[in-house]
C-alpha cells in the first residue's frame, strides 16, 4: 500500500471507529452489518452502505481485506443486517472478480460517493438474505 493510501486508510478507519460508527449505528433507518468478532466471538456492528436487490444485500468495503469486517467474513460468512430498521439473518460472500466500480454505480450515491473517495482497496460484497 503506497504510503497516501495507508494514510487515508488510517485517517478514515480512526475517524470511523471513533465517530461516525457509535453515532451512525445508533440511528433507526442506518443499514448496519453485523459480524461475529473474529478473536473475541462478540457481534461487531458496522454501518454500511448498500442496497436490498432481491433476496440479496449488495455493498462494497472501501478497504477490502483490511476492513475489520471483512476480516471477520472470511473467519465467519454468517452475517446479520439491519435494512430499514429491520434485521435479517444471511450468509456473506467476498467477491474480488467483481467489478466494484461498476457495482458502486447502483447502489445509494452519497455512500458510493465516500467509498470512491476514501477507498483504496474496492471489494464486492453480496449477502444472501435468509428472511
Amino acid at each position: 500500500m503506497s504510503r497516501l493510501a495507508d494514510l487515508r486508510f488510517r485517517a478514515a478507519t480512526a475517524f470511523q471507529r471513533h465517530v461516525g460508527n457509535p453515532v451512525l449505528r445508533r440511528l433507526p433507518l442506518q443499514t448496519v452489518l453485523e459480524t461475529t468478532g473474529r478473536v473475541s466471538g462478540l457481534p461487531r456492528q458496522t454501518p454500511v452502505g448498500g442496497r436490498r436487490v432481491g433476496d440479496s444485500f449488495w455493498l462494497v468495503s472501501e478497504f477490502g481485506d483490511k476492513s475489520q469486517y471483512i476480516r471477520n467474513i472470511k473467519a465467519d460468512p454468517r452475517v446479520r443486517v439491519r435494512i430499514r430498521g429491520r434485521w435479517h439473518t444471511g450468509t456473506a460472500h467476498l467477491l474480488p472478480d467483481d467489478d466494484p466500480i461498476a457495482r458502486l454505480r447502483g447502489l445509494p450515491r452519497f455512500n458510493s460517493a465516500g467509498v470512491r473517495a476514501f477507498g483504496t482497496n474496492l471489494l464486492t460484497v453480496r449477502v444472501d438474505l435468509e428472511d
